[in-house]
């Protein structure tokens, strides 16, 4: 059976988490894993979900039992972005900005949701596509947006782009703050991000 995530098909296939899988409870620690692995080139260990964004998104409960016996196996995209070059990966979602109040936000979603936020609504993390979201608000616009957020209907809306691509780059005037997987990573201008479609099998 086709494990990768399609809209109107099934989602992979009954499964439990495999010897050598590693079961994390969040999404920086599914990143730490997958970045661990890609710079020594050892293969992406399966990854049981206990719990964060993409856990949620998939539909997962964080049952640690069912991970083990009764679950769902699944393969997901994975996203990779350069900062200013040096490239990192993410699971769930990649944020930059220098503050939620004020300048530009830039949100790249792999999965819906950012902890109680469903800023990618559209977002499927088994489409091949990153949702991408870049926005200079007003704060009054923030306000009425951020009452929106966990609905998902602060979308759409004139003063914030959106698109649904495989591959981007956006730069800044100068170096924000970027946010992989809730996890600071560093600080970038140019931020030049790609999917790697089905590169992640995970257990919910």
């Amino acid at each position: 059976m086709e494990l990768g995530i399609r809209r109107g098909g099934d989602w992979g296939t009954g499964g439990e988490l495999p010897d050598g899988g590693v079961v994390v409870s969040s999404d920086g620690e599914a990143r730490e894993l997958v970045e661990a692995a890609r710079r020594s080139g050892e293969p992406v260990p399966v990854l049981g979900l206990a719990g964060g964004d993409l856990c949620r998104t998939l539909g997962g409960s964080g049952d640690l039992a069912r991970l083990r016996d009764g679950g769902s196996v699944l393969t997901c995209d994975l996203g990779s972005v350069l900062l200013d070059g040096r490239i990192h990966w993410f699971t769930a979602h990649l944020v930059a900005r220098r503050s939620w109040l004020s300048g530009r936000i830039l949100v790249v979603m792999n999965a819906a949701f950012l902890g109680r936020w469903n800023l990618g609504p559209r977002a499927h993390p088994g489409d091949g596509l990153l949702d991408i979201s870049d926005a200079s608000l007003s704060l009054r616009q923030r306000l009425a947006a951020w009452r929106r957020l966990p609905t998902g209907t602060h979308l759409p809306h004139p003063a914030i782009a959106t698109a649904r691509r495989a591959a981007f780059t956006a730069s800044f005037d100068r170096p924000v703050p970027v946010l992989l997987d809730g996890v600071r990573a560093g600080r970038a201008r140019r931020i030049t991000v790609r999917v790697e479609s089905d590169a992640l099998t995970v257990v919910v």
